[in-house]
């Protein structure tokens, strides 16, 4: 006997309609709900809450991020107790910023960390009230021990702190680390208030105290570009994306850029920056991956874009001949983000025609960028050392990542199963 399945012409909007109501709502960020279940960080916790939800409104919008949290048995000690009375709300807000680091760091990646060490920055820098780039930390790691170290960029700082151990991940949007002590910003002010403006950005500035500049900023600078960029800051504001000095060291050599027209090199700056202002968040979570560029207003539309995706939790732009990554956050504070990236965005409307400066395909690991195919999980990463090593993992810790892990994984087939089951029962009733 034959069986005739028939559809109605209503039961694909219906299947459509039925597989968004069940897709499952991104939560915003709450860190003191992710405390909660550590009775040992109960102290910090409190010290979050008491800063008028200031600083768990900041991360709520954020991703991509490594907190540092200190125990109990550190943060009550009477030097601490002391210190933390006497700041005000504000200062105190500004001191627990100091402890969020703008970049995801797993467990895998902090055993990568070289002995010199890498330099991070935090949500206290984009206040505006950090001098110099005193609002980044240095992160380094003893290779003998594994021990790795927090503290502050500047010259003989007394603020450091080593990481404890692992309280908790969710892969390429937070993890949560213990440390021994409070980092305190080099040059902090007891009295400062979150009511002070911030300071008037000079990006030329901003970017020389990156150290890894230069050679951008001695561009921008000598172009002129520069102003129409820190103008073009109001209303959507902007977002710049600047190539290391390293980045034009590895230009083939038959890319002059310096020997370019002003009117071509002001292009190719003004090819690095998007007029809406994106912090890192919204960058890997970006709906249109084609974005136009200030280059493309000068230009034409459909012309000078950059298309931007995330591949293995870094954040990689494509311009048809070069394919960079977001290597780390230089600024960011609405109006501006600005982050670094490991590759001169060359536009294929002026060197397509050279074959010879085509290093897309290239899938070389370059500063803290993933190559495609490697997404190393914390769960899988073998500890950071021996007996000795200052890395250890807490009890119940691979349990916890495997309880989310299988949690997220059981919601999301509830979700698929129940949309299914919708689908089939509409089918026969169709029928």
């Amino acid at each position: 006997m034959d069986f005739k399945l028939r559809i109605s012409y209503f039961t694909p909007t219906i299947i459509t309609y039925l597989l968004l109501i069940t897709t499952p709502p991104i939560l915003a960020l709450n860190i003191t709900d992710l405390l909660l279940p550590y009775p040992d960080l109960s102290a910090f916790s409190a010290l979050i809450s008491s800063t008028s939800s200031a600083v768990a409104a900041d991360l709520s919008h954020r991703s991509s991020i490594t907190f540092l949290a200190v125990p109990n048995s550190y943060l009550n000690s009477p030097s601490s107790l002391d210190f933390t009375r006497r700041l005000s709300p504000s200062s105190l807000a500004d001191l627990l910023r100091y402890h969020v680091l703008l970049q995801y760091l797993s467990w895998a990646d902090l055993r990568k960390i070289p002995s010199s060490g890498i330099l991070v920055t935090t949500l206290f820098q984009t206040t505006g009230r950090a001098s110099s780039n005193f609002g980044s930390v240095n992160i380094s790691r003893n290779p003998a021990t594994n021990a790795i170290a927090i503290h502050s960029p500047a010259p003989y700082s007394a603020s450091n702190a080593t990481v404890l151990t692992l309280i908790k991940t969710l892969p390429y949007n937070i993890t949560i680390l213990s440390i021994n002590s409070l980092l305190v910003p080099y040059g902090f002010d007891l009295m400062a208030s979150e009511t002070r403006p911030p300071l008037g950005l000079n990006i030329t500035k901003a970017l020389i105290d990156g150290h890894n500049f230069n050679v951008a900023a001695s561009m921008l600078a000598a172009s002129g570009v520069v102003e129409e960029f820190e103008a073009d800051e109001g209303g959507a504001g902007i977002t710049l994306f600047v190539p290391t000095d390293l980045a034009f060291a590895d230009l083939p050599n038959n890319v002059k850029l310096q020997s370019l027209p002003a009117d071509k090199k002001a292009v190719v700056l003004k090819f690095h920056v998007l007029h809406s202002y994106y912090p890192l968040g919204s960058l890997e979570s970006i709906v249109n991956p084609v974005q136009p560029t200030l280059a493309t207003e000068d230009m034409g539309a459909g012309r000078f874009t950059l298309n931007i995706s995330r591949v293995n939790g870094s954040v990689a732009i494509d311009t048809g001949l070069v394919q960079a990554s977001v290597t780390q956050t230089v600024f960011d504070q609405n109006p501006l983000a600005i982050f670094g990236v490991s590759k001169v965005l060359l536009p294929r409307e002026i060197f397509g025609k050279d074959p010879a400066v085509t290093t897309k395909p290239g899938n070389q690991q370059i500063g803290n960028a993933r190559p495609p195919g490697v997404s190393p999980s914390p769960e899988n990463s073998p500890g950071l050392g021996g007996p000795s090593s200052h890395l250890t993992s807490p009890p119940g810790f691979r349990e916890d990542m495997r309880s989310n892990a299988d949690g997220l994984q059981l919601q999301w087939r509830s979700y698929v199963v129940t949309a299914a089951l919708c689908c089939i029962g509409l089918l026969y009733v169709l029928v």
